[in-house]
């Protein structure tokens, strides 16, 4: 008797048996994101296990040069609505899912325990800050924001030679930490982080000093073209969504 049949029959029910190969989306997220992503995702497996996440954080004007130029990204996590706009406008993303999903707050944060970190005034006034972290303005929405704030204040020209420039927000929160900056401005969602938040000390920055930090999530031409990216945008409208970014500093738009 011929066994192909028989092996025919067994392939066919392993093959069934088999596993699915869950879906892959790559979620391109500005840097402030860099510790809410975490729990972010973890939440999103829960409810939606057959998909995979993969993350890559910059500044956003870095992620959004990359997705111009090609790089596989279904998912844009900015720190503004700017750069979101502009790939629209570039052909890149897919203006009907634009949507501001959380709102950032800026602090001034140091290890520094001699600084005065009193009022913001007197913390920038103090000649023991010797050197200022901020985010480049040009890329990071972080750093335009401090910019902004320097400008209003009108510390920006006498603060500008004591400038250390962070290639985003992630990288200015490090020199601050490793000592390399005396003080810089940073997410609140960084202070607040297992990592850092039981190191120095910050002030908040009133949120009159500087434009509003929305920030905007918005789907790839190549993530528009799937349900799995489609279904992490939608889960960043849930309730558990919500409660991690509030948890790690957030404000998150009414519903």
């Amino acid at each position: 008797m011929r066994p192909y049949p028989l092996l025919g029959v067994c392939f066919a029910l392993l093959c069934g048996l088999a596993p699915l190969r869950a879906e892959k989306i790559t979620v391109a997220a500005a840097a402030n994101f860099t510790y809410a992503l975490d729990a972010l995702n973890a939440a999103f497996r829960k409810a939606q296990p057959d998909i995979e996440v993969v993350t890559l954080t910059g500044a956003s004007g870095s992620l959004f040069a990359q997705i111009q130029h090609g790089a596989p990204i279904d998912v844009f996590l900015s720190a503004d609505l700017d750069y979101p706009k502009k790939l629209i406008q570039a052909g890149g993303a897919d203006a009907s899912t634009l949507a501001t999903f959380a709102t950032g707050r800026l602090v001034l944060w140091t290890t520094r325990s001699q600084l005065v970190f009193t009022d913001l005034s007197s913390a920038l006034d103090d000649p023991r800050l010797r050197h200022l972290a901020i985010a480049n303005p040009k890329t990071a929405p972080y750093g335009r924001a401090a910019q902004e704030v320097l400008l209003a204040l009108k510390r920006w020209d006498d603060l500008a030679p004591r400038l250390v420039i962070g290639e985003n927000i992630s990288q200015t929160a490090q020199f601050v930490e490793t000592g390399n900056a005396d003080a810089g401005f940073v997410a609140l969602s960084f202070v607040l982080s297992p990592k850092l938040k039981d190191k120095g000390r910050y002030l908040e920055i009133p949120a009159s000093l500087h434009a509003p930090l929305e920030h905007g999530a918005v789907l790839t031409t190549r993530g528009a073209t799937g349900t799995a990216a489609r279904r992490y945008l939608l889960f960043l409208r849930s309730p558990e969504a919500r409660a991690v970014l509030q948890s790690q500093g957030y404000g998150v738009p009414a519903q």
